[in-house]
């Protein structure tokens, strides 16, 4: 029942939790520069190549791109630029690489090659595999593999494989510490750049290796860049957690990330949790984890607030006791914040909770707080009224 409430605004609904940044972060830069920065990262590059009239390019500007998932696997994966391709400062990129529909999506390797090109919308997890598809292009991992199982140890080899492995997200893990463990000397510049490179879990010894020569490291490819690794190492741990519905194993995680980076250390803490919780299904310590992350980070924000009943409402749907909190943190949401959205998604859980008549109510206060420019919520709101019959 929930889901037929919910199905039809969550992505509308995410607008609001997007505005923290969880999306893609795009280059701002020239194409000579991104271009620069693709060869010095060893990155494709992701282009957007849109039109400001175009209503499927606003769609995935609005719900796609700035969607946690697209984020985490594009920002680690490519060079992602958006193009306007009618405005004329970027006539040399369109002449150059012309487009007859919009928005095109083009992967483009550090030389300019077109790597692989694609036409039209494409919601979240078909955006994130056609993100897969350009890797799994130019990876050549499949005969890297081929080469490994051959007997091919050669270092320079060995950390092309690896890093091709880690753009696509396979493991990698063992052919790093194989390597390792044949090398008597780690301190050579190569060696630190392959502990880098293959430190992908930070339950892994690998991940040791980097904290302890996190200086050194630092100096050969920066800080900003080691800070990401950690980082992703601690989330990649996380989800095998998940995986193995280990909270040990969480544990590992947090605390390495609290040792690692104390000034991010509680955040991931909270974030982490939530995560864990919610995909082991463990309502009543998912329900901790939610209070503990509304009372550190979300406070009087409404548009966290909103942020956080997505989440909640996206987990557990059905469960009553995550409905009640979720219900008290929209009614702040929409008392503080003044959006129709929220409005919309408080009347979604009096309905969900049985309560037709304020669900009505709060739906026409959904009403009475659109602006003059709705896009398209006056018909949600409609909708949703018709619904309740």
């Amino acid at each position: 029942m929930m889901k037929s409430i919910f199905s039809g605004l969550i992505f509308t609904l995410l607008l609001s939790v997007n505005a923290k940044g969880q999306g893609i972060n795009f280059f701002h830069g020239k194409w000579s520069e991104a271009l620069e920065k693709a060869k010095s990262e060893d990155k494709l590059i992701f282009v957007d190549a849109y039109a400001s009239w175009c209503g499927p390019c606003k769609r995935m500007s609005s719900e796609v791109f700035t969607h946690p998932k697209s984020g985490e696997f594009y920002n680690s994966s490519f060079v992602c630029l958006k193009i306007d391709m009618e405005k004329p400062e970027n006539s040399d990129f369109a002449d150059k690489y012309p487009v007859m529909s919009y928005p095109t999506l083009m992967f483009i390797d550090p030389a300019g090659k077109i790597v692989l090109k694609d036409i039209g919308y494409r919601d979240v997890e078909p955006f994130v595999e056609l993100g897969k598809k350009a890797l799994n292009k130019v990876t050549n991992a499949t005969e890297y593999a081929q080469q490994y199982a051959d007997g091919n140890r050669d270092p320079q080899f060995l950390f092309r494989y690896v890093s091709a492995l880690n753009r696509t997200g396979s493991p990698s893990l063992k052919i790093t510490n194989d390597y390792l463990n044949t090398q008597s000397d780690l301190s050579t510049d190569f060696n630190q750049r392959f502990i880098f490179e293959g430190a992908t879990e930070a339950d892994s010894r690998v991940f040791d290796l980097l904290i302890k020569n996190r200086a050194r490291i630092e100096a050969l490819v920066g800080k900003e860049p080691v800070d990401a690794k950690i980082e992703t190492a601690c989330k990649n741990t996380v989800k095998k957690a998940i995986s193995f519905k280990d909270e040990k194993l969480l544990g590992e995680a947090i605390q390495k990330m609290k040792s690692a980076n104390p000034d991010r250390g509680g955040q991931f803490e909270l974030e982490s949790k939530r995560t864990y919780f919610a995909a082991v299904k463990d309502v009543k310590n998912y329900l901790k984890a939610v209070k503990a992350y509304q009372k550190a980070l979300v406070k009087n924000s409404a548009a966290k607030q909103h942020e956080l009943v997505i989440d909640m409402l996206e987990s557990f749907p059905n469960d009553p006791s995550v409905l009640r909190t979720a219900a008290q943190y929209e009614e702040k949401a929409a008392e503080n914040g003044g959006l129709p959205e929220y409005y919309l998604t408080l009347a979604g859980i009096y309905k969900q909770q049985g309560d037709k008549e304020k669900a009505k109510n709060t739906a026409q206060q959904a009403i009475k707080a659109i602006g003059e420019k709705d896009n398209g919520m006056r018909a949600r709101i409609e909708y949703f009224l018709n619904s309740l019959g």
